[in-house]
């Protein structure tokens, strides 16, 4: 994945106003908050970081694929980003193995699930994803 940086600044203006008033399970910090970490963690590649910004506007907000296409955001960024939108009717084993198979996607869920870990997270959520975390690890060997 080669885009440019200026990828990384529509994608980061999209998941700002996308995320807008929403807030993190405190109820105080802004959503926005957890994209941003999540992005920091993946500066190396500009395509990557976008996907990272974008991960949750799918799944979180009234965001459309049709939104980030008219954004300008490319094919391949988009794919990436369903892949990583949870869809209610699938297990999250399946989600996960899904991810597993895109070497991005996994780069993105380990940096957000990391994120999500320094977020005081709960007993059931440190399992859920350590163990996800495990899988991910041992399949991008």
């Amino acid at each position: 994945m080669t885009p440019t940086n200026d990828i990384v600044e529509i994608a980061k203006r999209i998941a700002i106003k996308a995320h807008e008033g929403q807030f993190r399970r405190d109820g105080v910090t802004p959503y926005i908050k957890h994209p941003e970490a999540v992005a920091s963690r993946l500066t190396d590649n500009p395509g990557v970081e976008a996907v990272a910004w974008l991960h949750d506007v799918l799944e979180d907000t009234s965001v459309t694929v049709e939104d980030l296409r008219d954004q300008g955001i490319s094919n391949q960024i988009i794919d990436i980003v369903i892949m990583l939108t949870k869809k209610k009717d699938i297990p999250y084993d399946e989600y996960i193995k899904t991810i597993a198979s895109n070497r991005f996607a996994t780069e993105v869920k380990i940096a957000d699930m990391l994120a999500n870990l320094s977020d005081s997270p709960t007993e059931d959520q440190v399992l859920k994803y350590m163990k996800s975390l495990l899988y991910l690890l041992d399949s991008n060997k």
